[in-house]
C-alpha cells in the first residue's frame, strides 16, 4: 500500500507560520480597537490559530483515497457521544459509510503560565480519550466498527521557561523519576510518548516552535514516537487501509 504524504513537512512550516501569525494579528487587532484582553489572551481569542494543522490533516485523507465530505470541521458536525459525559467536540472527525474513521485534537501552549495549562492539557487529553474509548467499547459508535484513530497534536512555544527545568513539591510521596527536573516542553513529549505506549491514542505529537517562527515557521521535535512525521505515516496508513477496504 502506498502512502501519500502529502508534503506535510511544507504543510507544518506554513501551520507554524499561520499559527504564530494569527497570534499576532489578533493581539495588534484588539489593541488598534482599545479593547485589548489581559496579558496574552488576547492572541488567542480569534481561535483560529490552528486552523492551518487542519488543513494538513485534510490534505492527508485527501491523499489517500477518502473525499472531502467524508472530513467534517464545521462545528455543528464535531460532537462525539462519550460515556462518562453526554458528549465531546472534536477538532476534526473523518467518517466513512456512517463510521468513524478518526478523531482529531490540536491544542496549543504560549507562555508565561506553563505549570497549570500542563496540568489542564494533560488532563483534558487523558480524560478524552479514556471517555472515548470507554464509549467505544459500549458500542456508542455502532457495532462492527472498527477501532478508530485518534489523535492529540500539540504546538508548545520553544522558550526558555518552557525550556527550564522545574521542580515539584513532594510531601508525601516521590514523584516519578522521569519528572523530576525535566522541563515543561520534556514533560510534554513524556505525556505524549506515555500516551502512546498506554494505548490511549494512536498518534501523539509534540512540536515545538519559538514566537520568531512566523517569517520561516521553524520547529522541532524531541522525539521520532511523538514526530509529526510519526502521526502523519500512521494518519496516512490508516485512512489508506480504510479508503481500500
Amino acid at each position: 500500500m502506498s502512502l501519500n504524504l502529502a508534503n506535510y513537512e511544507a504543510q507544518a512550516r506554513e501551520a507554524i507560520k499561520l499559527f504564530w501569525g494569527n497570534r499576532e494579528a489578533a493581539l495588534a487587532k484588539q489593541i488598534e480597537s482599545g479593547n485589548q484582553d489581559a496579558g496574552w489572551r488576547g492572541a488567542v481569542t480569534a481561535g483560529k490559530n490552528m486552523d492551518g494543522f487542519l488543513a494538513m490533516a485534510r490534505s492527508l485523507v485527501e491523499a489517500n483515497g477518502l473525499a472531502p465530505d467524508n472530513i467534517c470541521v464545521q462545528q455543528r458536525v464535531l460532537t462525539l457521544p462519550g460515556f462518562f459525559r453526554p458528549t465531546k467536540l472534536w477538532d476534526l472527525l473523518v467518517m466513512h459509510h456512517g463510521k468513524l474513521v478518526a478523531a482529531l485534537e490540536f491544542k496549543s501552549q504560549v507562555g508565561p503560565s506553563f505549570g497549570n495549562n500542563f496540568n489542564n492539557r494533560s488532563e483534558e487529553a487523558i480524560g478524552a480519550a479514556h471517555d472515548l474509548w470507554t464509549a467505544y467499547r459500549k458500542g456508542a459508535f455502532g457495532e462492527d466498527t472498527p477501532r478508530p484513530f485518534l489523535a492529540w497534536i500539540m504546538l508548545l512555544e520553544n522558550c526558555d521557561k518552557s525550556n527550564s527545568p522545574v521542580k515539584d513539591k513532594e510531601p508525601h510521596f516521590p514523584v516519578d523519576q522521569a519528572f523530576k527536573g525535566a522541563s515543561y516542553a520534556q514533560r510534554y513529549d513524556l505525556l505524549c510518548r506515555r500516551l502512546v505506549q498506554e494505548g490511549l491514542y494512536s498518534s501523539a505529537t509534540l512540536l515545538l516552535s519559538p514566537r520568531e517562527a512566523a517569517k520561516d515557521g521553524h520547529y522541532r521535535h524531541f522525539s521520532e514516537l511523538t514526530s509529526p512525521k510519526s502521526f502523519v505515516t500512521g494518519f496516512a496508513g490508516h485512512i489508506a487501509a480504510i479508503a481500500a477496504r
